[in-house]
């Protein structure tokens, strides 16, 4: 299976971005979502996920009331709209799937390869 991450790129500071994840191979149907980045000198880090179903999420502390993570499972895809950027929201960003949000925003686990990653920088 594959998952494509796009919609990273170069922002400033108070800006937008819309994170896409699009699911290959496989149906993103019951699996939970979870957004993953990377700040560079830095160990990958959850961002955000969501439940199969989208009535459950979890975001990291540093993006609540910024970031908002959301699915369209008929799409096979699954989106991370970022608001108000700041420059320590630069980073590598990837998208992964589990059975459930606590798997992988609690607990870090995922099923399958981290895909290519999609690049988010917000110069200071």
């Amino acid at each position: 299976w594959l998952l494509a991450e796009s919609g990273g790129g170069s922002v400033q500071p108070g800006g937008s971005l819309r994170l896409s994840c699009a699911a290959s191979g496989f149906t993103l149907d019951g699996y939970a979502i979870g957004w993953f980045r990377q700040a560079p000198g830095r160990d990958r880090e959850a961002v955000s996920c969501i439940s199969p179903t989208g009535g459950e999420s979890h975001y990291a502390d540093s993006v609540k009331g910024r970031f908002t993570i959301s699915r369209d499972n008929t799409r096979n895809t699954g989106y991370l709209q970022m608001n108000s950027l700041k420059p320590e929201d630069t980073g590598l960003y990837y998208c992964a799937v589990h059975r459930t949000v606590e798997a992988m925003c609690i607990s870090g686990r995922r099923l399958g390869p981290w895909g290519q990653g999609t690049r988010v920088t917000v110069p200071s």
